[in-house]
């Protein structure tokens, strides 16, 4: 059967008033999505978040291994194993996905530098270590995620909706390095301008990034937060001394 008389003979199947209503990622009117039980509905919305999920998943996967301008609709909905249909409706177009994929991250980021803070204890010494260690931490800190930031920051200048998305991100963590700078130099009166050693500090953690990410001069998560540690340490000498990991301590 022609694809146009398919659609026809679909279309005669249909009471008249569902004829022009729109269908759903699940090919069904909006009057049938109604009628379904709240349970199925709820396990179709389900449905929906784990597919955009996946593609996005499959966007930092493509991103990492053949870099922003390379990637395309077709690799991710390989890469999802999902139809290219499917990838069209969540999103459209690559400009949406690679968007929705740089919010996720954003997002991800966020929520995990947060939490290390409320984790890290109510002390400003704690709390500017504990950020340090969440940025080497295997559920942000790995070399596909690293590959897609850099990949994002490398478009970022001529982009700005990503300068935006970015920038948001950069901006509230590095308030948050300066201002606990500000209190261990309260604290112990050391010589510096806080603004200073917060830049110095997250530079520091984004050339380490960039070394994981590249592979180079074996730069392992253990190490590149040793090194973070002894910077720290170098420049809060009151409050860290010699800031090496415990003994058998793993990240």
């Amino acid at each position: 059967m022609e694809a146009g008389a398919g659609r026809l003979t679909a279309m005669r199947s249909f009471p008249e008033d569902m004829k022009t209503a729109p269908l759903t990622e699940a090919g069904e009117s909006a009057q049938e999505a109604v009628a379904r039980p709240d349970a199925e509905r709820r396990g179709r919305k389900a449905s929906k978040e784990t597919r955009r999920q996946q593609l996005i998943e499959a966007t930092i996967d493509s991103l990492a291994k053949r870099g922003y301008s390379e990637t395309t609709l077709a690799d991710v909905a390989d890469g999802a194993k999902l139809s290219r249909g499917i990838v069209n409706f969540h999103f459209e177009s690559k400009e949406k996905l690679l968007v929705a994929t740089l919010q996720h991250m954003a997002d991800e980021y966020s929520a995990h530098w947060r939490n290390a803070l409320e984790r890290a204890g109510p002390t400003a010494a704690g709390q500017l270590r504990g950020l340090v260690a969440a940025d080497f931490d295997r559920a942000i800190c790995t070399k596909r995620k690293l590959a897609a930031w850099c990949a994002f920051w490398g478009e970022a200048k001529s982009r700005p909706t990503y300068q935006a998305l970015c920038g948001a991100r950069d901006q509230s963590y590095q308030t948050v390095f300066i201002e606990l700078c500000g209190k261990l130099k309260a604290e112990r009166g050391y010589d510096l301008d806080p603004q200073v050693a917060a830049l110095g500090l997250s530079a520091m953690l984004e050339g380490l990034w960039l070394r994981l990410m590249m592979g180079t001069e074996d730069v392992t998560r253990e190490t590149a937060l040793q090194a973070a540690l002894d910077y720290l340490a170098a420049l809060f000498p009151k409050h860290y001394g010699r800031a090496a990991l415990p003994a058998g301590k793993t990240i």
